[in-house]
C-alpha cells in the first residue's frame, strides 16, 4: 500500500468502533473515530480523510440524514454505509444522494476490506495480506485446515473488543471451543466465562436465572440469587442455543444489553454490568426473525459481528489430526489409525461433525486390543458409507478433497518426507510434489501443511 489512507469511521457504539477501528490499523489504514453525526462534520471541517464509514443508525442526526452536508463539506470524500438488513433499502435510496457503496452487518471483515480497497482503487492481493498473529492456542485445540485458520484469525481480530460476537454452524462443530476462545484471547480473560443453555431456560425461571433474584421474590427463594450477568460482570457471558430462548423473555435481555443494567426479580433498584455477550445457534436466525420466532432488534443488539464455524465436510484436513487426538486422548498411549481407517475417516461425511467423529474415536478405542486402529473398529455405518462410490460431479469434488486430505495426513505420519510420503501412498514422489504444488498455487493447500 502506497502511503496510508485515512478512514473515518462513523458509530454510536463504542465497541463497534473499536472492532472496526483494529481491523482497519492492523490491515495498514490510519483510522480517525466519531461517535456521532455531529462529531463527524467537527473532523471534517479540520480534515477531510481518504474514506468514511458511516452507520446509518446515529443518535440525533441519522447516518443518511447526513450525507447531504458531508457533501457540503466534500464532494468527492467516498462515503460507504454501515446498515442493518432492514436498512438496506434507504441505505441504497441515499447512494442517489451521495454515498458510493454500502455494507450490510454483521459486517464481514473481509467483504469490508475488499470493498474499502476497490473504493480506494488500492489492489487487492490476497497472497500479500500479512496473516494474522494468533494467540497461544490451548493444547487441546487440534485444527490443520485453512478455513480454521482463517476463522481463528477473524478470532483474533474480534476478541479485544467488547462487541457482541455470534457464532453460527452446525450442531457439534465446536461453537463453544470459539467462544472460549473469544473469552481467552479478550481483555477479560481474567474475569468469569459463565456458560448458559437458552433452550434450558425455563420461562417460568428464566428471568431468576438471567439476572438474579431477591429472598423471597417467589416461592422457594430462600436465599438471594446473583443471576449469570451479574455473575459474569467483568467478563463474557456465552449464551448457547439463544435462538432456543423464550419470546417472553427476549424483551428483557435486549433491555439488558442495551442499557447495561439489571434488576433481580423482587427488586425495584437496577445494577449496572459491564458483561460481554457471546452467543451461539445452529438456527438461521434471519429465517426465525421473518417468522416471528426471534425479536428483530435483539438479533442485530447481538450480531455485531457473525463467525461461521464450518461443518466438518468443509474443512477435511481438520479429520484425521482431529482422530489422532481423540484416540490418544481416550486409550491413553500412542495409537496409530492404518490406513484404511483413515480413508473411511477421510470419506465419511460427518453430518455430527467433530462430536460424531469424537464419539466414533472413543467407540474405537474401546474395541481396539493393540496399538492400530482397524476399520472394525468403527461403527457399521462408516463402513457401509466407505463402500459407496458414483460418478457424479458432487462426488468427484469430494474425491479431490478426500485425497488431498489423505495425502497431507500421510506427509504428516511421515514427518514431512515426501519419500516416504509417496511410497506409503504408491505414487510418485514425482506425483507428490506436482500435486502439492498446484495446491499451494491455487491457495488450497492447508496453511499448518507441513
Amino acid at each position: 500500500m502506497e502511503g496510508k489512507h485515512t478512514i473515518l469511521v462513523v458509530d454510536d457504539e463504542p465497541a463497534q468502533r473499536k472492532l472496526l477501528g483494529d481491523f482497519l490499523r492492523s490491515n495498514g489504514f490510519l483510522v480517525e473515530e466519531a461517535n456521532s453525526a455531529e462529531a463527524m462534520f467537527e473532523l471534517l471541517v479540520k480534515q477531510v480523510p481518504d474514506m468514511i464509514l458511516l452507520d446509518v443508525r446515529l443518535p440525533g442526526i441519522s447516518g443518511i440524514e447526513a450525507i447531504p452536508k458531508v457533501r457540503a463539506i466534500s464532494a468527492s470524500v467516498p462515503i460507504t454505509l454501515i446498515t442493518a438488513y432492514a436498512d438496506i433499502r434507504q441505505a441504497v435510496t441515499a447512494m442517489k444522494e451521495g454515498a458510493e457503496d454500502y455494507i450490510s452487518k454483521p459486517v464481514d471483515l473481509e467483504e469490508l476490506l475488499v470493498a474499502i480497497h476497490d473504493t480506494l482503487g488500492i489492489e487487492h492481493d490476497e497472497s500479500n495480506i500479512d496473516r494474522v498473529e494468533l494467540p497461544e492456542l490451548p493444547i487441546d485445540f487440534v485444527y490443520q485446515s485453512a478455513a480454521m485458520r482463517r476463522l481463528l484469525e477473524t478470532v483474533a481480530i474480534v476478541a479485544p473488543s467488547a462487541a457482541p460476537v455470534l457464532i453460527t454452524g452446525p450442531s457439534g462443530t465446536g461453537k463453544e471451543w470459539i467462544a472460549r476462545l473469544i473469552h481467552a484471547w479478550s481483555d477479560r480473560s481474567d474475569k468469569p466465562l459463565v456458560t448458559a443453555n437458552s433452550a434450558g431456560l425455563t420461562e417460568t425461571l428464566a428471568e431468576s436465572e438471567l439476572f438474579g433474584h431477591t429472598k423471597g421474590a417467589f416461592t422457594g427463594a430462600a436465599a438471594a440469587r446473583d443471576g449469570l450477568f451479574r455473575s459474569a460482570d467483568g467478563g463474557s457471558l456465552f449464551l448457547d442455543e439463544i435462538g432456543e430462548m423464550p419470546m417472553t423473555l427476549q424483551p428483557k435481555l435486549l433491555r439488558t444489553l442495551e442499557t447495561k443494567e439489571v434488576t433481580a426479580v423482587g427488586s425495584d433498584k437496577s445494577v449496572k454490568v459491564d458483561t460481554r455477550i457471546i452467543a451461539a445457534t445452529n438456527r438461521d436466525l434471519a429465517i426465525e426473525v421473518e417468522q416471528g420466532r426471534f425479536r428483530e432488534d435483539l438479533y442485530y443488539r447481538i450480531n455485531v459481528v457473525e463467525l461461521y464455524v464450518p461443518p466438518l465436510a468443509e474443512r477435511r484436513d481438520d479429520i484425521v489430526p482431529l482422530a489422532r487426538f481423540f484416540a490418544n486422548q481416550f486409550s491413553g498411549r500412542s495409537i496409530r489409525l492404518s490406513p484404511r481407517a483413515t480413508q473411511m475417516l477421510i470419506m465419511h461425511s460427518w453430518p455430527g461433525n467433530v462430536r460424531e467423529l469424537r464419539n466414533a474415536i472413543q467407540r474405537a478405542c474401546l474395541s481396539c486390543r493393540g496399538d492400530v486402529i482397524l476399520p472394525d473398529h468403527f461403527p457399521d455405518k462408516l463402513n457401509r458409507e466407505s463402500l459407496i462410490a458414483n460418478g457424479s460431479e458432487h462426488d468427484t469434488n469430494r474425491l479431490s478433497n478426500i485425497e488431498r486430505a489423505a495425502i497431507l495426513a500421510t506427509l504428516e505420519e511421515c514427518n514431512g518426507n515426501r519419500t516416504h510420503a509417496a511410497k506409503k501412498l504408491g505414487i510418485s514422489r514425482r506425483s507428490l510434489i506436482q500435486k502439492l504444488r498446484l495446491w499451494r498455487e491455487s491457495g488450497e493447500e492447508p496453511l499448518e501443511a507441513p
